[in-house]
């Protein structure tokens, strides 16, 4: 299966459906927290459509969960939140986008259709990081993994905190600008929101605190950029 829609709806659930097999794609669609995970469970999914408003949890702490156990999985939200402290959130969560009701059936099936195709490997952008994947901060970046520790504890990252992280380690003391991040990190950055960067950058902040409380190496350069100072 390649989408799995989360959505109590059901008329806005065959919407989505119709729009996206129209295109191709294959998908299935549940209306509930519980249902959503027992179907990940039980089979792969490439991409999480989901929405915040479901009958048994929020989709904000499903995503949470998920985001957790299958930091690889792309989530877009599709709800009709549309405040901004609610798509930052959401963002801050682990998702990769956030589309607003009421939606393009067409807009919305192009955005899954290209999160889709960058998924595959030839899509990969990032400049190949520095030899040692230990650095004096106590970082280990496992590229075959797709993981990061920190003196040893696994730091629990979405897949864009992983992408943007692993860039920053890879090329100590480089500012990158927020642009030049959108396009290297993020699959489909014409999409995304202006505090995308922003956003991951404050989460990356957090999870490094949580490990080593007086550890700051991600700087902000005012007016230019970010870049990792070990």
């Amino acid at each position: 299966m390649e989408v799995l829609i989360v959505e109590d709806e059901p008329a806005i659930a065959d919407t989505v459906v119709y729009a996206l097999e129209s295109e191709g794609i294959s998908c299935e669609w549940v209306s509930t927290g519980s249902a959503c995970l027992a179907k990940i469970a039980e089979q792969p999914v490439q991409l999480l459509l989901l929405d915040i408003g479901l009958p048994d949890r929020s989709g904000f702490d499903l995503c949470r969960e998920i985001s957790a156990s299958h930091p690889l999985l792309p989530i877009i939200f599709l709800t009709s939140r549309h405040s901004e402290i609610d798509q930052v959130l959401g963002l801050e969560l682990g998702a990769d986008d956030y589309i607003t009701k009421p939606f393009s059936p067409r807009v919305l099936s192009a955005r899954v259709r290209s999160k889709l195709r960058r998924l595959q490997p030839a899509s990969g952008t990032l400049p190949s990081p520095e030899p040692s994947p230990t650095d004096k901060s106590g970082f280990y970046d496992d590229g075959d993994a797709l993981r990061i520790s920190l003196y040893g504890q696994l730091l629990d990252l979405s897949r864009y905190e992983y992408r943007l992280l692993s860039l920053l380690l890879g090329h100590p003391g480089r500012i990158y600008s927020r642009d030049q991040l959108m396009e290297l990190v993020w699959e489909d950055p014409g999409s995304s929101f202006d505090r995308t960067v922003d956003t991951h950058i404050k989460t990356l902040r957090q999870k490094i605190r949580e490990v080593q409380p007086e550890l700051d190496p991600i700087k902000t350069h005012r007016g230019l950029g970010y870049s990792y100072e070990g």
